[in-house]
């Protein structure tokens, strides 16, 4: 059974910082890109980072851009998501998602996990 487990969410200041982890089960992790990505209240989900397999390629949007890293940990089967220089508008429910292809494609999503940025 494929589950992506979220963590680390919670309620920072403006300026703070917060990881977030995505635990995974039930697929080959060291196969599936991983990537994060957030929806706020009224506003569509948005893809925030991506990472390939092997952790070698990463992308971003350009809204986070060298305030957020994705990394992974093949060994754990866990990807990450820093976040530094938080924002009002970093505030969404942020959830983790991977794609791998066994024969055929599959996708898979957790369940969500709330940042909230206020003072």
């Amino acid at each position: 059974q494929v589950q992506l487990v979220e963590s680390g969410g919670g309620l920072v200041q403006p300026g703070g910082s917060l990881r977030l982890s995505c635990a995974a089960s039930g697929f080959t992790f060291s196969s599936a890109a991983m990537s994060w990505y957030r929806q706020a209240p009224g506003k569509e989900r948005e893809l925030v980072a991506l990472i390939s397999s092997g952790g070698g390629s990463t992308r971003y949007a350009d809204s986070v851009k060298g305030r957020f890293t994705i990394s992974r940990d093949n060994a754990k089967n866990t990807v990450y998501l820093q976040m530094n220089s938080l924002k009002p508008d970093d505030t969404a429910v942020y959830y983790c998602n991977a794609r791998w292809t066994w024969g055929r494609n599959y996708e898979s999503w957790g369940q969500g996990t709330q940042v909230t940025v206020s003072s």
